[in-house]
């Protein structure tokens, strides 16, 4: 038993110790383009672009639905079960809120969340979602620019010391099953309803998608990147 809390409180302070590696700086431009960039709003555009292509590139309703409905399941998965269910249970508070670790944060002015850490829907959300889009496009290119969208705004809760890096890598490892499990299940309906479609030609990924429909998603996420930019620069003014 004693060596038990033994290890429990040694991997609670390697937690808090990456936690204080990655949190906060003394970079007001930094300050103000991690909030833009962890801020859902600001990644509207990014989900209508990724609607736009799926639109542009599908042929039926049915087949439209299918990857908005799987799309919708990711995120029912990760951000309902985690806010829901997981966090009001284990109830870990976050380092912000927490009495011992709070006063040893460079908390970000105005940054604020009151709900529980344990674990994070932002990891979970954004891996998921990343990880059922890589394989359902299949571009490396792509995949890259949405990995990085992702791992990006894990990083930005641990700058902003919302979360604890534990609360980040579950977040990461239960959003990828519960993207690479949905696309799975989306894959076997295609399947059974003669969706699958295979295309050999640099115009197109093998499953489709025009190459210029998914050029013009990374320029969306582009702009965007410049826009957290702008918001750093305003700040750091």
């Amino acid at each position: 038993k004693e060596k038990e809390n033994i290890l429990i409180d040694t991997l609670i302070n390697i937690d808090r110790a990456i936690l204080l590696f990655f949190n906060g700086s003394n970079s007001l431009f930094l300050d103000g383009m991690m909030q833009a960039w962890t801020s859902g709003f600001t990644w509207i555009p990014l989900y209508v672009a990724l609607f736009y292509l799926i639109v542009k590139n599908n042929e039926t309703m049915a087949q439209i639905g299918l990857i908005v409905l799987g799309a919708a399941l990711c995120l029912i998965l990760d951000g309902g079960v985690i806010e829901l269910l997981v966090k009001p249970f284990v109830e870990r508070l976050r380092p912000i809120n927490d009495p011992s670790l709070k006063q040893l944060l460079d908390i970000v002015p105005g940054t604020y969340e009151n709900s529980f850490s344990f674990f994070s829907a932002h990891a979970a959300n954004t891996f998921s979602i990343a990880i059922f889009f890589s394989l359902l496009i299949k571009n490396r290119l792509f995949t890259a620019f949405m990995l990085l969208w992702s791992f990006v705004n894990c990083y930005t809760r641990l700058y902003l010391g919302v979360h604890f890096p534990s609360d980040v890598l579950i977040g990461l490892l239960y959003g990828g099953c519960i993207g690479a499990t949905v696309y799975i299940l989306y894959n076997k309906v295609c399947k059974k309803l003669l969706f699958k479609k295979s295309f050999f030609s640099t115009q197109y990924t093998a499953t489709g998608y025009a190459i210029s429909d998914i050029e013009m998603v990374l320029i969306v996420m582009c702009l965007i990147i410049l826009y957290t930019i702008f918001r750093g620069i305003l700040c750091f003014v």
